[in-house]
């Protein structure tokens, strides 16, 4: 049924065979069905003999949590965590069927193979491998699979850590997603920019197109553009002038949505735009909020803002030698022989709602030497980085649950 091309030599690594089978399960957006995706994970669970509870917080919105309880269950846990959803595909732009999971010359094509069923398998593996090698861990490992990461998370890891389920997990330290690296580097994410999602609303007079009427609304919008992308440019200007800056470092400004008019000669009673922000951690909220506010009053009569989400500020994990995991994961990288990056996360993951209630959590996936290609067309992974990062798993594991 699936198209195997490759043009190496050699037996797929059984650990393979699992990706693609979690890979094809179509767990897309819109609208997902997850019980395929927790029927599967199961059936992986029980090969390996964790245990495995689900947990619905919301009809529809299961997270899967796999337990290897370790040798003092009483001290605080380690967390695995991956999400189950995929975002949507423009399937005729892709090389290969995007749900197919087809292999050429070495590469896997499909969609969420480095964002991020390829970790989520990495997890079960690097575990089902230290359990065959009769390893002893001191604190128990929880693996969990949240649903609906790529559209927020508020309903999967955000209600989650809300349940009994996870309180009673005690979880001490989580490892969540990273970003491939496109160079010999890992890269580790300790925090995220800040994540504001805010609607302008521009009313003005409505009516015929032929007039030059006052209080406009077109006007305001484009005033309230101009701000928000010459705030825009200035972080490009930041990116420009410092190669040592990422843009984990700056703030992000993009218009995503505008909408108003209803006929081409009838001027709109009112404009919205909605902007996609993503706010550095050295940025002052409560004045970027003032600043915002000052537009508005500053573009005319009326005008309004609103956030559809506005996230607060979140500590970063800590990264130094008081944090023992973040001790225990340096040390086995140095080990490993792995150079690693420390940055700031881009877009926003479910380590947030970790770090929100004061658990270090670290981004990392153990992708390097590869193109990101999260949310792209023929996103892909080579076999080989796929399979060196279970490998890297099983060391980090055993380290931080003995930390």
């Amino acid at each position: 049924m699936f198209n195997l091309k490759r043009r190496t030599s050699g037996k797929i690594d059984p650990s393979v065979s699992t990706l693609q089978n979690y890979l094809r399960i179509r767990s897309v957006h819109p609208n997902v069905d997850y019980n395929e995706c927790i029927n599967f994970l199961k059936n992986e669970a029980e090969k390996i003999g964790l245990q495995v509870q689900v947990v619905e917080p919301l009809p529809k919105k299961p997270t899967l949590v796999m337990t290897w309880l370790g040798e003092q269950p009483e001290l605080p846990s380690i967390l695995l965590n991956s999400h189950m959803d995929v975002v949507p595909v423009f399937e005729n732009s892709w090389k290969h069927p995007p749900f197919a999971a087809e292999i050429e010359d070495n590469v896997i094509y499909a969609r969420g193979v480095q964002d991020m069923k390829s970790v989520g398998i990495q997890y079960i593996e690097a575990v089902r491998r230290l359990k065959e090698t009769g390893v002893k861990l001191k604190r128990t490992v929880h693996l969990s699979f949240v649903p609906d990461e790529e559209i927020g998370g508020d309903t999967g890891m955000g209600k989650f850590v809300q349940t009994d389920v996870f309180k009673n997990m005690n979880v001490g330290f989580a490892l969540d997603e990273g970003v491939a690296s496109s160079n010999d580097d890992y890269l580790v994410f300790n925090g995220e920019r800040i994540i504001w999602h805010v609607k302008i609303t521009c009313p003005g007079k409505s009516g015929h197109g032929s007039l030059l009427l006052p209080d406009n609304c077109g006007e305001k919008l484009r005033y309230i553009i101009d701000k928000f992308m010459d705030l825009r440019q200035e972080s490009v200007k930041k990116l420009a002038d410092n190669p040592q800056l990422t843009i984990g470092d700056v703030t992000s400004v993009n218009l995503t949505m505008i909408s108003g008019g209803i006929q081409n000669n009838v001027v709109p009673e009112q404009f919205t735009a909605n902007f996609d922000l993503r706010i550095a951690l050295n940025v002052d909220l409560k004045e970027f909020e003032n600043m915002i506010q000052k537009w508005c009053t500053e573009a005319g009569r009326g005008v309004t803002y609103e956030f559809k989400q506005k996230d607060p500020y979140t500590t970063p994990t800590q990264l130094d030698d008081a944090n023992i995991y973040w001790k225990a994961f340096k040390q086995t990288a140095r080990e490993l022989g792995m150079s690693i990056k420390p940055q700031t996360f881009t877009g926003g993951t479910d380590s947030r709602y970790l770090r929100e209630l004061g658990i270090p959590a670290l981004g990392f996936s153990p992708i390097h030497n590869t193109t990101p290609a999260l949310h792209e067309h023929n996103e892909h992974l080579g076999l080989d980085v796929f399979i060196n990062g279970i490998a890297v798993y099983q060391s980090i594991i055993r380290a931080v649950a003995n930390a």
